[in-house]
């Protein structure tokens, strides 16, 4: 059922994955996925059906990316990242198939946007991250979210375009507190904010 395209690896015989990309170990690449030239993608990750991951992408380890997602040249994500269903990260602010003259773009005709995907972040279904922004770590994006500028760590941001709306634990769960100390109270971590950062307490879970 699976190609020995490149070995330790899951490939559907549907899949199309360059021979320049690199693929960690243990990571499964399902129905007619395409990942392109210089991709690296880690250990342990599931890419669902149709995801297409664009040249030089870079995604970490146990990262799990749902049907029809589309990682555009320029995205890097951290460990442990979640991609929903139809997530588009994008990479060009001023996108035209032309230029003013009517000639066709080539690839020197534009500047990338880079994104960058904190560790363990969750990137709700069909949301839209534009070009030059930063995702912190654990943070929680709402589905079909249009993400504009930065989100925290930890952040949970909603809407179009995206809005701040308070924070989420590790867990996943929102955080309860004041502007000092965040409690889950699911789990009962603690968190503090450092300066303008919300961070982990190191007393660790309350209870």
């Amino acid at each position: 059922m699976f190609t020995d395209h490149h070995p330790g690896v899951r490939i559907h015989p549907t899949a199309d994955v360059a021979d320049a990309a690199i693929i960690g170990e243990g990571t499964s690449i399902w129905h007619e996925c395409q990942v392109r030239e210089r991709a690296r993608i880690g250990t342990g990750c599931i890419l669902g059906k149709d995801v297409y991951v664009d040249f030089d992408v870079v995604i970490g380890d146990n990262c799990k990316l749902q049907n029809r997602a589309s990682v555009y040249h320029g995205t890097s994500l951290g460990d442990g990242v979640f991609v929903g269903p139809h997530v588009v990260f994008t990479n060009d602010k001023l996108p035209r198939a032309i230029n003013p003259d009517g000639s066709r773009k080539s690839d020197d005709d534009w500047e990338v946007g880079p994104i960058q995907v904190g560790t363990g972040a969750s990137l709700g279904a069909s949301s839209v991250i534009l070009p030059g922004v930063t995702i912190g770590t654990f943070a929680l994006i709402g589905s079909g979210s249009v993400v504009t500028k930065d989100v925290p760590d930890y952040g949970i941001v909603v809407g179009n375009p995206a809005r701040f709306i308070g924070y989420a634990c590790a867990c996943g769960h929102r955080l309860q507190g004041s502007e000092a100390v965040y409690e889950c109270e699911h789990c009962g971590r603690l968190y503090c904010m450092e300066g303008d950062r919300l961070i982990p307490h190191e007393g660790g879970p309350a209870r």
